[in-house]
């Protein structure tokens, strides 16, 4: 039976991804830090469709915790067929802050997270010659707005030099940018998107379904809808500097004057 292990699967891409995987038959792994939030997900997921949901409360801001999960990851005796790092949120402390913390926290979990559960799932797989390792980044990693863009070209550029390493293996490696989906991300983090034009709105779902498909071919990276397609390959071919003064402009935009 085939088995998917997602971070971050109780809401948003993360959930979307669970809802997918399980309507292809894969049995799953949710990971995420409150406990009541998980079973009730859990508890969804196994009415769907009759799949075996398990469930592992973690926090991977903590390294302990991080390392419980690669070893579940690594585990041969139900071994993870997909992995899916998805646990993220958004990050508005300025770059020259005092606050150090708060971008060690969020590299906690979504730099050092990514690459030891990543690691871990590239040694079982490459082992098995078989296997696929999914990490959500971001088009803000090919722009230049604060940790967050900073963390997810990390992402973005971690996953490829790891697509290059197990090259060969039989494990393949994808790192989804997505733009702006519609979830509860942009609500939480604080984020105003009245300014959005409504064509820039992608739905989670499909956002998932293009990145499947996407990794099932072997694609390095998914950027899902011709919309973002276009203009990413675009914006990858500007001038850095012109990058950057659009990253400024979004940058004033997007975030409350309280901020």
């Amino acid at each position: 039976m085939s088995r998917a292990l997602i971070t971050g699967g109780t809401s948003g891409i993360g959930a979307a991804f669970a809802r997918a995987l399980a309507r292809r038959g894969y049995d799953l792994v949710l990971v995420a830090r409150d406990g009541a939030r998980l079973e009730a997900a859990a508890e969804e997921l196994r009415a769907l469709g009759g799949r075996e949901v398990e469930t592992l409360q973690a926090d991977l801001a903590d390294a302990e915790a991080t390392a419980r999960v690669a070893a579940r990851v690594e585990s041969a005796g139900s071994p993870v067929d997909v992995l899916v790092n998805n646990a993220g949120f958004g990050v508005h402390t300025p770059l020259a802050s005092r606050r150090t913390d708060v971008h060690e926290h969020a590299f906690a979990v979504m730099g050092r997270a990514v690459l030891v559960l990543s690691a871990a799932a590239a040694r079982a797989m490459r082992a098995r010659r078989a296997g696929t390792i999914i990490n959500v980044s971001s088009t803000a990693g090919f722009m230049a707005m604060g940790a967050y863009s900073a963390l997810k070209a990390w992402v973005t550029a971690f996953t490829e030099s790891l697509a290059v390493e197990l090259r060969g293996s039989g494990v393949t490696v994808t790192a989804l940018c997505p733009g702006w989906v519609r979830t509860e991300f942009h609500s939480r983090a604080g984020i105003r998107t009245r300014s959005i034009p409504g064509f820039l709105w992608i739905d989670a779902d499909r956002v998932v379904e293009t990145c499947l498909a996407h990794a099932a071919r072997g694609r390095v990276l998914s950027i899902p809808s011709i919309r973002y397609r276009l203009i990413f390959g675009i914006m990858r071919h500007l001038p850095r500097s012109a990058v950057r003064a659009i990253s400024a402009r979004i940058t004033s935009e997007r975030h409350d004057p309280a901020e």
